[in-house]
């Protein structure tokens, strides 16, 4: 029991835990990377093909995924860089889908990385693969690993793009229905938020906001429902700190 405390403790400081070393703490950050990574890398590669089938420079999926490195709003943003759309409403609309990544902030363990580079990639590499992994394991994290994690998080969809531009590059003709990817994705995403009863709140919300829409701004609806269902989920947490 002594020892359990004590490599909960080095964990929550982001320390080694007693017997551990850096390289191993490394290797375990990568292997627990593995799961998460098997879906993302295909997803990568129909990313990649759709970049270039869109017409885009190949360039664009790795940049995309440096820049950016969101999947769901890569995906979104080629449609979008493609149709020629106005700046600001391509931010507004990074904003709104990620927006959540806010709440990921709040039981994220960013606190066991101490080096301010090494602080500010966490944060750029907080992506819902990341989170899931950590919030499986609460406490068991120091720098070595988290970091470890997300860069072969990155690796995976960095280097699913590059292969899903070289695939591209040999076909001959397109492939009908890749950007329903995005679509995949997040009812996937869904569908793991279903599995926790805590979750079903934010997804009646989310079906509330998208119903609302379609009836009052039908032009409008996906940016409508994504702007309601933000300030939805804002109340919900609001509410949420009131009653603790």
């Amino acid at each position: 029991m002594t020892e359990l405390r004590e490599r909960t403790h080095a964990a929550s400081g982001g320390e080694l835990p007693r017997g551990a070393t850096a390289r191993g703490e490394i290797a375990t950050g990568i292997r627990l990377s593995f799961a998460a990574g098997l879906g993302m890398f295909p997803i990568g590669i129909a990313f990649g093909v759709l970049v270039m089938q869109t017409g885009l420079p190949w360039w664009t999926a790795p940049g995309l995924s440096i820049a950016v490195f969101a999947g769901s709003v890569e995906l979104l943003l080629v449609g979008l860089m493609a149709a020629a759309t106005p700046l600001a409403t391509i931010a507004l609309t990074v904003l709104l889908v990620n927006f959540r990544h806010v709440f990921y902030a709040f039981s994220f363990p960013l606190h066991v990385v101490r080096n301010p580079l090494a602080r500010l990639y966490s944060v750029y590499a907080l992506i819902d693969e990341a989170y899931a992994v950590t919030a499986a394991s609460p406490g068991t994290w120091n720098r070595w690993r988290l970091i470890a994690m997300q860069l072969a998080f990155q690796s995976y969809w960095v280097g699913g793009g590059l292969v899903g531009v070289a695939i591209a590059s040999f076909l001959p003709g397109t492939i009908e229905g890749l950007e329903f990817a995005l679509c995949a994705l997040f009812i996937t995403l869904t569908l793991d938020a279903c599995r926790s009863r805590k979750q079903v709140p934010s997804l009646v919300l989310a079906g509330l906001s998208l119903g609302l829409s379609l009836v009052l701004v039908p032009d409008n609806a996906l940016f409508a429902a994504m702007l309601g269902f933000v300030v939805l989920l804002i109340g919900r947490h609001l509410v949420a700190r009131r009653s603790r």
